[in-house]
């Protein structure tokens, strides 16, 4: 039997690194930019990242987020003020020491120097907490609960497009508290957002879990987040949201007068997701033929392509196929019209392919036999199916359409994940596993606790406690590491 040609290669089993930035290549998606690092966000995957923007959004309104901007800019001095928080980010900031460009022997060169350097933001809690000094006094001004939407910089030295770029797209929420538990409960409420959104919309499973401590935040008490799986077994970490008790309140001087009349710090939280939901998306879902992208989640749902064969027919065909464009925007998918796209550019199989590779839900190609059978001939980008159906019947079935297929993405996701989770306790067989080429996945492995042997597993094996889940009701047994008594049992993967 000959070898099936997929439009992508190498293929996820041949390079999976190569694969995934064929995919978004093909995808048209991004593209590196001349700055070593940054990317370009194409149309196609800068309406992916809008449509996140507005599930997120509207689902941070419903709890009291409201949006604001803070500045790209942040002194040193600022930074200063959060030792520990800083020490975290301290190798991948950019710095701005001048403000201005002089040409000297026929070369622009920097000058200017400023007289305190300028940190360009890798996140923004103490420039924020600056504000929140100034904005809060009593109980009264509290809660404040405030998101942004901005760019991020963080020099990275190994990048790659979504993943990890040295700037990157994101939000970034910061709420302040009067009381620990409001602030410990919000936490909480974000993540489930969180987890909400790329479970429903990008049809991502993900496990809820805690951080531990050599993963958390730089700064945090304590770090919730959610972590899924790709196809090559790694894990992508999807969404955090930080309990930052006391402590860059006390930094920043962040203090209000309480009910009782005494002077108290207050409790924040910080919480963020970024472009990088897109990269999980393309390598939770994707295959050798290009992206398969969820119908909640593209940039449109339905793509029409007209086959004119004949000029005689060509207007004939082109009425017909925009009246079946505004049938289909009649109807409603996920509380919205649905989304069409019409293609007349060329004829033949490279616009198929195009649309395949884009990853588009449902392709529907007109031509003349279609006219006149009153039909349409659908592909479907989940399950490859490609059926002749009558007008009237697809029409009238779409949403139900749309909605089975973002089941069936969301099912085969699942699937994967649960079928590469594994349950190991004993060490020879947790080393052989994450050793071993042919095997990939999670293991669910019992811990200790202990730093020592949570940094003695990643440098043996660069594998890293993913996170402490919440709904562990295992039993302890001993650590996977040190054989002493463990205190729970954890995710250990490779992760990007």
């Amino acid at each position: 039997m000959a070898k099936k040609k997929n439009a992508i290669s190498p293929t996820r089993e041949e390079n999976y690194p190569e694969w995934y930035q064929e995919v978004i290549k093909e995808g048209d998606l991004a593209e590196n930019s001349p700055v070593r690092g940054c990317m370009v966000i194409k149309p196609w995957g800068y309406a992916l990242w809008e449509n996140i923007v507005k599930k997120l959004d509207a689902r941070f309104k419903e709890v009291g987020v409201e949006n604001a901007y803070f500045p790209i800019f942040i002194p040193l001095e600022l930074m200063q003020k959060e030792a520990e928080h800083i020490e975290g980010f301290a190798k991948e900031c950019a710095v701005v020491t001048h403000h201005r460009l002089t040409k000297k022997d026929g070369k622009l060169v920097p000058d200017g120097k400023l007289a305190e350097p300028l940190i360009v933001r890798p996140t923004s809690e103490t420039i924020i907490g600056e504000s929140f000094a100034k904005w809060v006094s009593s109980y009264r001004d509290l809660p404040i609960l405030l998101n942004q939407w901005c760019n991020i910089v963080r020099w990275e030295m190994r990048t790659r497009l979504f993943l990890r770029t040295s700037e990157f797209l994101w939000q970034e929420g910061h709420t302040v508290h009067q009381t620990r538990d409001e602030a410990f409960s919000f936490t909480e409420t974000i993540l489930n957002i969180y987890a909400d959104v790329v479970e429903e919309e990008l049809a991502i499973p993900v496990i809820r879990g805690k951080k531990s401590p050599m993963e958390r935040f730089p700064g945090a008490v304590e770090t919730m987040c959610i972590e899924a799986m790709m196809q090559d077994g790694k894990a992508l970490q999807a969404g955090t949201s930080h309990f930052l008790g006391q402590n860059f309140a006390k930094g920043s001087n962040i203090k209000f007068q309480s009910q009782e009349g005494k002077e108290e710090f207050a409790w924040t939280t910080s919480w963020g997701a970024s472009t990088r939901l897109i990269g999980g998306l393309i390598m939770t879902h994707s295959d050798d033929d290009g992206l398969i992208i969820p119908p909640k989640i593209a940039p449109k749902q339905v793509v029409l392509l007209p086959i004119i064969k004949d000029e005689a027919n060509e207007q004939k065909i082109l009425d017909h196929v925009y009246s079946i464009k505004k049938e289909i925007e009649s109807k409603e998918f996920n509380n919205n019209k649905i989304s069409v796209e019409i293609d007349n550019k060329e004829q033949g199989g490279i616009r198929v392919w195009r649309w395949i590779k884009k990853g588009i839900p449902i392709r529907i190609e007109i031509g003349i036999k279609e006219l006149e059978n009153d039909t349409l001939f659908v592909g479907r980008r989940d399950n490859g199916e490609k059926k002749s159906v009558k007008r009237d019947e697809f029409v009238n079935n779409i949403s139900n359409i749309l909605d089975e297929m973002q089941k069936n993405i969301f099912s085969n996701a699942l699937k994967y994940r649960n079928d590469n989770i594994f349950e190991i306790d004993e060490n020879e067989e947790f080393y052989e596993f994450f050793k071993s080429e042919d095997k990939k996945g999670f293991t669910l492995s019992p811990w200790c606790g202990s730093i020592e042997c949570e940094k003695k597993i990643q440098e043996d094996l660069s594998v890293t406690i993913r996170c402490v889940p919440f709904n562990d009701k295992t039993d302890r047994g001993k650590c996977i590491c040190c054989g002493k008594e463990s205190t729970t049992k954890v995710f250990f993967a490779k992760s990007y």
